[in-house]
């Protein structure tokens, strides 16, 4: 079923947009009031949110609903004061996890992967109690499919949501968005591609070094600018120091251009904080901006005194901040209103300011063209470029925005022109199944049904398409094995085995006679050389006349063996002089010939001898190999040679030589003979046999690659049915505890929640053990005076059987789902539980207000869940709710107003 366009009110774009809209945003529109569904993919700041706005001011005018989901909180909270602004609050609501704000209004913001939970809630592809009404679903930010450890959310939101339900994503440019779209239109429904790699504002590519800052790329575009081409010469492992421009130098040119405000990207946390000390003398802002600035900055201070930053807060009255992940909320809030206002000029910034928080800049500075990642050091990505680029200028205040990458010891202008004219990276499928999966699905579909869905993953779309090349070339080799199976005029595979039983049996006689022949040659050798040897020692005392046999013809040249040696006659021999002597011999073919004893191959008894005392010597000269013509007065003598007797070869030989003999004539009468000429035969066989096995392999690895999600899906079957969570295929009290949590691990966390370990935990000390399960490993230096309390410690040890069973249990399925137990850094948590002041807390950790903020709230997201799973004790759900409210108070409560 597809939504129907029937009684749709006509809105006025005119009313509704006061400006021009670009061709894309009206082809999207048109899409939209056809029932289509569509993947929006332009540039950042291209005006791809109003085409979400636009379905909303649709489904509003015929009182429908909209979700519009986002990857962050942040941007989720950003993104309910805009539409607050636009539409009102009563029509506005909030999901963020352990926030909930108006929660059935007509528009509600959350993050997408409430929306994916919210799917798990109703039989996958019905219209549940939570998804009535609504019209469409706004997937913004969609090119988070991308998200390592979040990117299947978005890939779920889109197999669950129901077909009815319009899809809205908007996405950068990416390579593949036709994949996007096309994977889209077969697991949800039509969907319209509307692509643009138009921006309303044009950025031009700067590069600054210790010279001064200058184009980056020629006047094509394409090419870097000539200026900056490095000199031939050797290469170099890196550049020297000196060429890097200081930070006051990069900032002073785009303060000397009019090219503030900036964000300067920087990729560390540390490295933002240095470079706001090192610029704290500059001033950046009016007397009338500073002003402004005071006035706001004085109000938070006085507001929010716990919030602020002292090593800041001096620069920032200047127009100068930093935001990254280690800065409290709050002051990112503040730091991000006033550079919305337009009151701070350069904000020192790491990669995930790019994300889609609305800070929008006349220029974007990328520090460097490489980062260090869990992969190792590497050049950035050209979308993380684009991303980072795409901040820069603001429409309709802008002409044009600014690009500037900075000269550092390792990368320059070569690099930087490269990431500048490179194209989009593609998206890639970061679907992975998790126990919450599994049991959501079985819950309410059968197995097969479960199959089929994770069939329709983005990750198998992507595998399907990628592995045409290996199946047209399976199909190739299928082409030639079909074609030698006619060869062999197969009809059928009872043919095929007869042929291969006959095959093989003549193999294995022909490797048979094989190996007697080399037995054969083996023993006429060893017999020859025997023979040869006790001749080489009876010659010595050969006299003359004796018969002989001579090796082949003209045998002193050619060295030639010749069944048929040739008669002769010892007629003379050379004197020994510590040589072996030569002989004359006088042949049956009345020639002479002077040869070695390695030449006289036959030696016949002495009874045959002839009487040669009375021939006369010819004149030839005693050198090996020589021969003549006999005359007609040695006719007389060559008639009286007799003809040679031939020495019986030893037994074993002819034994060996029988065998051999038996062999020939058993595959001379083999019935190979009938279906052709074996050699052929053979040939042809292995090369089938050798297709059979590749074509074998390659189908073997298709099917494993594209059953890699199922076989994922199955361990972890395997699992929850050894922890108990799963009764066969239907889930237990622990199963359908475990699907109503969602985390990294929800099997972690309801093997810990169910084990009534935590039952009869104080709420503090309850905080402090939840925060334990979720709670990511910081860095391994990270520290806290603060020591988790007996009771918690009790706790998390009574837990450790469990989760090494876990761990074994992983381990055998390969499946590599993370089980947090941090114990050093939570006892923070049993500290603000019990009321600790923050600056105190603060000033007891190495971590960053930041990560102490995040911490918390995980935590928190955690405790607010567990009111509502089943199946859990009512004391462990109540002490959840006091926990809650002890820790959820400034700075760690988010404020959405």
């Amino acid at each position: 079923m597809s939504y129907s366009t029937q009684n749709d009110p006509q809105l006025d774009l005119n009313k509704l947009f006061p400006f021009p809209l670009d061709d894309f945003q009206y082809n999207a529109i048109a899409a939209l009031n056809e029932g289509k569904s569509v993947v929006v993919c332009a540039p950042t700041g291209s005006g791809k949110t109003l085409v979400g706005e636009y379905a909303i001011h649709r489904a509003l005018a015929g009182n429908r609903r909209v979700f519009y989901t986002t990857p962050l909180k942040a941007l989720s909270n950003q993104k309910y004061r805009d539409f607050k602004d636009l539409l009102g609050p009563e029509n506005v609501g909030l999901l963020t996890g352990d926030i909930s704000v108006n929660r059935d209004a007509a528009v509600v913001v959350m993050t997408t992967e409430i929306f994916r939970n919210m799917l798990y809630g109703t039989p996958i592809g019905e219209v549940g109690t939570s998804m009535e009404a609504v019209e469409a679903v706004v997937l913004d930010e969609c090119h988070y499919m991308n998200d390592r450890q979040r990117g299947t959310v978005w890939e779920e939101s889109i197999i669950y949501c129901p077909r009815e339900i319009q899809l809205v994503a908007l996405s950068a440019t990416v390579a593949n968005s036709e994949q996007l779209t096309d994977w889209i239109s077969r697991v949800h429904g039509p969907t319209e591609l509307i692509y643009s790699d138009f921006r309303p504002v044009p950025l031009q590519y700067h590069f600054c070094n210790t010279k001064g800052l200058f184009p980056l790329l020629d006047n094509s575009l394409k090419k870097i600018n000539p200026r900056l081409k490095e000199r031939k010469g050797p290469p170099q492992r890196g550049r020297n120091r000196n060429d890097v421009p200081n930070l006051t130098a990069v900032i002073s040119h785009l303060q000397e251009r009019d090219m503030l405000p900036a964000i300067y990207f920087i990729f560390s946390r540390k490295g933002c904080d240095r470079s706001v000390a090192e610029v704290r003398h500059l001033s950046l802002v009016t007397e009338a901006e500073a002003a402004l600035l005071k006035k706001h900055i004085d109000a938070f201070v006085a507001a929010s005194p716990e919030g602020i930053r002292p090593d800041q807060l001096e620069v920032l009255y200047r127009g100068i901040a930093a935001h990254h992940a280690g800065l409290l909320p709050t002051w990112k809030g503040l730091v991000e209103e006033l550079f919305q206002q337009g009151l701070i000029k350069v904000v020192f910034a790491t990669e995930t300011l790019a994300a889609g928080i609305n800070m929008p800049a006349r220029t974007t500075v990328i520090s460097s063209l490489s980062k260090r990642t869990d992969d190792g050091h590497r050049l950035l990505k050209p979308s993380e470029f684009l991303q980072m680029s795409g901040r820069a200028g603001r429409r309709g205040m802008d002409i044009e925005g600014y690009v500037v990458t900075v000269q550092t010891p390792f990368e320059g202008a070569k690099e930087a022109a490269y990431l500048a004219t490179s194209k989009p990276d593609p998206l890639v499928s970061q679907f992975t199944p998790s126990y919450g999966m599994v049991l959501n699905l079985l819950q309410r579909h059968t197995l097969e049904e479960a199959k089929e869905l994770i069939e329709r993953s983005f990750g198998q779309y992507l595998s399907t398409i990628n592995l045409i090349p290996a199946q047209r070339e399976i199909e190739i080799m299928q082409a030639e094995l079909a074609l030698i199976e006619a060869q062999f005029g197969f009809r059928g595979e009872q043919n095929m085995a007869i042929l291969e039983e006959t095959l093989a049996s003549f193999e294995k006689i022909y490797e048979r006679l094989r190996e007697e022949r080399r037995l054969l040659k083996l023993l006429q050798r060893q017999a020859e050389d025997s023979r040869m040897h006790q001749m080489a020692l009876a010659m010595d005392s050969t006299s003359l006349g004796t018969i002989v046999g001579l090796r082949g013809k003209h045998v002193p040249t050619a060295r030639s063996f010749e069944a048929d040696p040739i008669p002769a006659v010892l007629v003379a021999k050379t004197p020994s002089s510590g040589q072996a002597p030569y002989f004359l011999c006088l042949g049956r073919d009345n020639r002479w010939y002077v040869v070695s004893s390695a030449d006289i191959v036959i030696l016949q008894p002495q009874s045959q001898r002839l009487n040669v005392d009375y021939v006369d010597i010819p004149n030839i000269p005693f050198k090996l190999g020589q021969c003549r013509k006999g005359d007609e007065l040695t006719v007389a003598i060559v008639q009286q040679i007799p003809n040679l007797m031939l020495p019986e070869p030893p037994p074993e030989v002819i034994t060996q030589q029988e065998q051999v003999e038996r062999l020939e004539l058993e595959l001379d009468a083999h019935p190979i003979h009938e279906w052709g000429k074996p050699n052929k035969l053979l040939k042809r066989w292995q090369r089938w046999a050798e297709l059979d096995e590749i074509i074998q392999e390659r189908r073997t690895e298709l099917e494993e690659d594209l059953a890699r999600h199922w076989q994922e899906f199955l361990a972890l079957i395997s699992i929850l049915q050894y922890c108990e969570a799963l009764d066969e295929l239907k889930p237990t009290d622990l199963g359908q505890a475990t699907a109503a949590l969602r985390g990294d691990n929800e099997l972690w966390l309801g093997l810990a929640l169910k084990s009534g370990i935590f039952d009869d935990l104080d709420p503090h000390h309850l905080a402090a053990a939840c925060a334990a399960l979720v709670t990511e490993v910081y860095r391994p230096d990270s520290w806290t005076r603060y020591h988790l309390s007996d009771d918690v410690e009790n706790a998390l040890g009574r837990l450790r059987g469990i989760r090494q069973e876990l761990f074994k249990q992983q381990r055998r399925y390969r499946v590599a789902l993370p089980i947090w137990l941090e114990r050093d850094l939570t006892g923070l948590i049993e500290q603000w539980a019990l009321e600790t002041d923050w600056l105190e807390l603060v000033a007891n950790t190495s971590l960053d207000e930041g990560d102490i903020v995040r911490m918390f709230r995980r935590t928190l997201d955690f405790l607010s869940q567990i009111p509502h799973v089943p199946h859990l004790s009512e004391s462990l759900k109540q002490n959840a709710i006091r926990a809650r409210h002890l820790i959820d108070r400034f700075p760690i409560n988010e404020a959405v107003d």
